[in-house]
Order: C-alpha cells, then sequence, then structure tokens
C-alpha cells in the first residue's frame, strides 16, 4: 500500500492556488483528488498525487516557493489529535521527540531523524512515497510546518541556527528567508534545521504539567501509541547500516542484534517475511531516497545499497521496477511531466515505520 497523508495536508491550498490564478479544482482533478476531499480533514490520501499536485501547482504559477507558502497558513490543529498532546510537551526536544516518534499519525510518507552533535542539534527529513514523485515542494511543506509548529509552541520569535533544502536554489529566496532566517542552504545531501542543542529546554508556552498525564493517556488510548518494536524492524534497520560498509549478510545481521541467526530467522517468519525479503525492502526504500537528489552519482548510491558496482545495481533496480535507475530520477525531478510509471513499493514492517528514534548516518552532520 502507498503511503498516505491526511487531507489537512493541503489546508490552504485552494485558496493559495486560486489567488495564483489557477484552477484549483482542476489541478486536484487531474491527481485524482476530489476538491470535497479537503472538506475532511481526517481522511487520508496517497502521498504521491499529493506530492505531483503541489509539483504542478509550482510549475503552472511560477511560484517556486509555493510549498512554503502552503505551510505559512498551516495551523497546529493540522497535526490531527496529536496537536493536542503536543500543547502539554514540557520542552521543545520533548515536542521534537514526539513529532518524530509518531509521524505515521499525521504524514505516512514522512521520515526524521535527529541528532546532536556537539553543540548543536540536526532534524534531518525526507519523504518516501512508494512511486516515482517529485519532493522539493513537498519537503518544502513539510519544513515550513515544522518550523511554524515549533513558533506555534515555544514562541514566534524561536529561529533555527540554519536549514538546508536538498534541491536547487530558486530564482527568489526571500520567502525561504523569511521563514528559516539568514542562513539558507540550497542543493544541499539532506533537507534539515540545525538548533543550538542548548535549546532543548525551551518550555512550551501553554504547557500545564498537570494536564501531561491525561495528554499521555489521550496519546496512548486515542491517537496511536508507539508499537513494539518488531524483529523486521530491528533488522531493517541493521541493514540500512551495514549494506554500504559491505557486511549485510544474515550472520553479521544476527551478530549485530546478539541473536542465533536461526533465531531471527524464526522471528521472521513468525512475522510473515524473510530476511531476504528485509533486504529487498530496504534497498527498495534507499533506492527511493537517494535517487531524486542529484548530488548522489549512481556510484555513490549502488555503494548504499550494497552492490559491489553501479551495472549490479541498475540490473537489479530495472529487474524490480520496470525501468533504470536514471529514467526513476528523471521522472522524480520532472514531476508531473514524468512518464515512468508510477511503481509501488512494498510498505510492509520490513521498512521500519515503527515511530521509533534512529541515529543520523555519519554523514549528516550539523552545517555551521
Amino acid at each position: 500500500m502507498r503511503p498516505r497523508v491526511r487531507a489537512a495536508t493541503l489546508t490552504g491550498y485552494k485558496a493559495l492556488a486560486a489567488s495564483l490564478g489557477l484552477d484549483p479544482d482542476g489541478l486536484l482533478a487531474s491527481q485524482g483528488i476530489s476538491s470535497a476531499d479537503l472538506d475532511a480533514p481526517d481522511q487520508w490520501m496517497p502521498a504521491g498525487p499529493v506530492a505531483r499536485l503541489l509539483e504542478l501547482s509550482a510549475q503552472r504559477s511560477g511560484c517556486q516557493d509555493f510549498g512554503l507558502r502552503l505551510a505559512e497558513v498551516r495551523r497546529l490543529g493540522t497535526l490531527g489529535p496529536l496537536s493536542l498532546v503536543l500543547r502539554e510537551e514540557p520542552t521543545l526536544r520533548a515536542v521534537l521527540d514526539l513529532l518524530i516518534r509518531h509521524e505515521r499519525v499525521y504524514n505516512e510518507a514522512l521520515h526524521m531523524r535527529m541528532r546532536d552533535d556537539r553543540e548543536l542539534t540536526t532534524v534531518a527529513l525526507w519523504l518516501e512515497f512508494g512511486e516515482p514523485a517529485p519532493t522539493a515542494q513537498a519537503s518544502d511543506l513539510v519544513m515550513g510546518a515544522l518550523v511554524g509548529i515549533v513558533r506555534a509552541l515555544v514562541g514566534t520569535a524561536w529561529m533555527p541556527r540554519s536549514v538546508s533544502f536538498a534541491h536547487a536554489a530558486p530564482d527568489d529566496a526571500s520567502a525561504y528567508h523569511r521563514l528559516c532566517g539568514p542562513d539558507v542552504r540550497f542543493a544541499a545531501r539532506h533537507t534539515a534545521l540545525v538548533f543550538p542543542t542548548d535549546q532543548s529546554d525551551i518550555p512550551v508556552l501553554a504547557s500545564d504539567a498537570s494536564l501531561r498525564p491525561y495528554a499521555q493517556e489521550y496519546l496512548r488510548r486515542v491517537v496511536v501509541s508507539g508499537r513494539a518494536e518488531t524483529a523486521t524492524a530491528q533488522a531493517a534497520e541493521t541493514i540500512e547500516f551495514l549494506l554500504p560498509l559491505g557486511r549485510c549478510s544474515l550472520q553479521q545481521v544476527s551478530r549485530h542484534l546478539g541473536l542465533p541467526p536461526r533465531d531471527l530467522q524464526r522471528r521472521l517468519e513468525e512475522e510473515g517475511t524473510s530476511f531476504s525479503a528485509v533486504v529487498h525492502a530496504q534497498r527498495m526504500r534507499l533506492a527511493e531516497r537517494n535517487l531524486p537528489n542529484t548530488r548522489s552519482s549512481m556510484t555513490e548510491i549502488s555503494q548504499i545499497l550494497g552492490f559491489a558496482a553501479p551495472s549490479a545495481f541498475s540490473r537489479w533496480f530495472s529487474q524490480h521496477f520496470g525501468s533504470s535507475p536514471s529514467e526513476w530520477r528523471s521522472a522524480a525531478r520532472d514531476g508531473p511531466a514524468g512518464s515512468a510509471p508510477a511503481v509501488s513499493l512494498p510498505r510492509q514492517s520490513a521498512d521500519g515505520q515503527d515511530g521509533h528514534h534512529r541515529e543520523l548516518p555519519d554523514d549528516l552532520v550539523a552545517p555551521g
């Protein structure tokens, strides 16, 4: 099943599109989205068409910061029930932990990780749609919404130290500076924001310690509590770490998890999967994550996926995706103009979608 987003993701879309001279109903229909869907903010819809809608709207309007503008009209309530719990978290760090731990509650395509590096904390984000889809406008929307959420909770004066975007610089970056401050970077390896680690203890303005136990109970009963981590999720996380090192055999993954290989195989079978299936699913996710970023060469991506040579990566990719890696990259980059088929990726628990906090890879360092 393709990952989904809440219809609230498009809050304000029709008004913004109309203000730029677009036909919002026609654009929505072009991506298979009904205008009436936006009237039910808690309804879920596939994330890929939403990403293509944002990109098409940016292209048709000539507004390169369309996603960022849409983020500026978002309110805390667009997160749904989770917003009630966030208001009672004590600090900025607690807010970010909750957003990362329960990202699937409001956006199944979103992945975030947080890392402390000396005096700076980095929150990186990326999107996985399960099909070739453009990421620039959707990532802008998520980043803009994240900054807006933090400001709504800790104060409108809060500003990140720096923000980086994986896409190329727009012709006019004024909207990015208005939202993110003076240190904004483009064509970066990751989309991420950075803030001084000592800001982690900034208090949430509306937080009431006496209400916190009730908010946590509401989280457990109503929102969707974090699931116990499965063997599949543990294996997937380990495989992602070991693939680039060329040490991703069953024996090596089992050793890393502290389990005999037979025990790991048995636990995976009990969860309806196998070791080879988890490796395959992780490679598909990593391919989707890395291909849209043109800074990563095919050689680098093949190494990330654990292939000895780009030719082996290309053969594997073509076999399972029905197109070459370069064709997929073009389809994701060109968005609505791309002609590649929408290939759905497996969205089983092998992708580690358990809301569990994971460390950032070593190559992601806090800029500046």
